[in-house]
């Protein structure tokens, strides 16, 4: 049994980049955000949180297609995705394995210094930028021509807006649009 203190017993601290700790097992299931003693919101990702939360559903299934695992994952998911942010920020992301923990009812969590709106912004650049390398490597220059194109048209901040409008973010039962 875990003992309190002990790496995935109940007192499992994780120390923001804030400067303040929190315990992963006050982190709720449906948490998204929260307003932290700092006085700053910070965003909440756990594996259980679909891709679906970032980017419309039919870009998930592309890049479930497209991009090959080579990890313990059979596809490209949540954990994936925010390994990408933790490498662009990782003095602004802090994670936890709670995998041997079965009372939180995740295995993963992250917690950004910025909140959910940003890093939404943040996931969505990344997803560009993947796609882009993508694009590039197809050796076809009006292709990659075409996809700068709709990029210079394309305006995350405003995605974002949208994409936040259209899902139900104020529980844990947002769903995909």
């Amino acid at each position: 049994m875990a003992q309190p203190g002990v790496p995935g017993g109940p007192s499992e601290q994780l120390d923001l980049p804030c400067g303040e700790t929190i315990h992963t097992h006050d982190l709720d299931l449906g948490v998204r955000e929260f307003e932290c003693d700092c006085g700053d919101r910070h965003a909440v990702v756990m594996d259980l949180h679909p891709l679906g939360r970032f980017v419309p559903e039919f870009l998930v299934d592309v890049l479930r297609q497209t991009i090959e695992t080579d990890d313990e994952f059979e596809e490209f998911t949540t954990a994936h995705m925010m390994g990408m942010v933790t490498e662009e920020f990782p003095d602004q992301l802090v994670s936890a394995d709670s995998s041997e923990d079965g009372q939180v009812g995740y295995a993963l969590v992250w917690v950004s210094d910025f909140g959910a709106r940003r890093l939404h912004e943040i996931v969505v650049e990344l997803v560009i930028e993947l796609m882009e390398h993508a694009v590039s490597h197809a050796d076809d220059d009006s292709a990659l021509s075409e996809f700068e194109g709709y990029m210079n048209d394309f305006d995350v901040d405003e995605f974002v807006e949208e994409y936040r409008e259209e899902r139900e973010f104020e529980s844990e039962h947002d769903s995909a649009v």
